[in-house]
């Protein structure tokens, strides 16, 4: 990203983390770049939200079009770039690109410019149409939300439906090419490229899928672990927003950290029986185990994570918990573990597009 100093920008090799900036609409111009691996969103501020542009991937230039502004001397930025994934690119000063320019043939140079000032305005109209298609884009909501649930619903469904139908065992995994998939979501389904790349990561991020090179050696083979978990998110989703704002599942960072370490320990610190608790055919009790926390606190103790029966609230309010126990120097949670292990997945998944969203703001 540019400093805005008069220092002259060098030519090299940059590394982006996931949402990191290249470069911010509006920005001085004075370079483009190669993307060399990985993913590039572009979007454009429109109102309290953003219109999404489109998603630039390996092999393909960015930038470039600030160049042929006027002189060649690049101008500001016409959209905002950020990475998706983990991306490496090669930066290429206008100064170094305008010496390549100035080597060429003339009538090369004059084909490129005329070629440049097409695009350029096929550009224009194309960004044109999608603000008039998104003009009240985040306008009443007071908040923007990059993924809104009904968005995640599309794309998750689609995904369940592509790989129930296309899917080829491969190993523990469904395969499916890229391909296949953009004919639906491009082609059929109209899902925007940006949004659906953010879901893809994300469930590669949570060890949900992998992406890997098809027999081209390009990474578009995507293998998902379980289709059944796909469908089981969609559910979740489509039944949360049928529900009021306060019966809404949010689970907390803290939360969710406690209930991964409760699963990791679950084989070696097996739940017990609530002791005298009566089990009739008129009255069945909501929790009939206790998990033992002691191994979990000492755990996050030793790592300096302050806990307390607060933090599981949020699993009570969805019926993962009941009261918390202390007694003879351990600590019990009356604890429905089938449905934690259940939900624990989806958690992860919803918390995941909650930061992406936070991210994206």
């Amino acid at each position: 990203m540019t400093t805005g100093t008069t220092a002259p920008v060098k030519s090299g090799l940059r590394s982006l983390k996931t949402g990191e900036v290249l470069f911010n609409d509006g920005d001085p111009a004075e370079s483009l770049f190669i993307i060399q691996k990985g993913q590039i969103r572009l979007y454009k501020p429109k109102g309290k939200g953003f219109v999404e542009i489109g998603v630039l991937r390996s092999g393909e230039v960015i930038g470039e079009m600030a160049f042929f502004d006027d002189d060649g001397s690049g101008k500001k930025r016409s959209c905002s770039a950020a990475a998706i994934t983990g991306v490496e690119i090669v930066e290429v000063s206008f100064l170094a690109f305008g010496k390549t320019m100035q080597s060429l043939n003339p009538w090369f140079k004059t084909i490129i410019n005329t070629l440049a000032t097409r695009l350029r305005k096929a550009n224009g109209r194309v960004k044109e149409l999608e603000d008039n298609a998104t003009a009240s884009y985040g306008k009443n909501s007071g908040t923007y939300e990059f993924m809104k649930p009904i968005e995640v619903m599309r794309i998750l469904g689609t995904l369940f439906l592509v790989f129930k139908a296309h899917g080829e065992v491969k190993g523990q995994s469904l395969a499916v090419h890229r391909k296949t998939l953009t004919l639906y979501t491009a082609d059929m389904y109209q899902i925007m490229e940006a949004k659906l790349e953010s879901i893809l990561n994300l469930l590669v991020t949570l060890n949900f899928m992998e992406i890997v090179d098809d027999e081209d050696k390009v990474p578009n083979l995507l293998l998902l672990k379980n289709n059944e978990l796909i469908r089981q998110i969609f559910i979740f989703y489509n039944t949360e927003r049928h529900l009021a704002d306060e019966k809404k599942m949010r689970i907390s960072d803290k939360c969710e950290m406690i209930i991964a370490k409760m699963l990791e320990k679950l084989p070696a610190n097996p739940v017990v029986d609530i002791p005298n608790l009566k089990v009739t055919e008129e009255f069945t009790p909501k929790f009939t185990k206790y998990y033992v926390l002691n191994a979990v606190i000492d755990e996050m103790k030793a790592k300096n994570i302050p806990i307390n029966p607060e933090h599981l609230d949020d699993g009570k309010s969805v019926g993962l918990f009941g009261e918390v126990l202390m007694k003879d120097g351990q600590v019990f949670v009356e604890a429905d573990m089938g449905k934690v292990q259940k939900m624990y997945p989806i958690i992860r998944f919803m918390n995941a597009i909650r930061k992406s969203n936070t991210e994206k703001a």
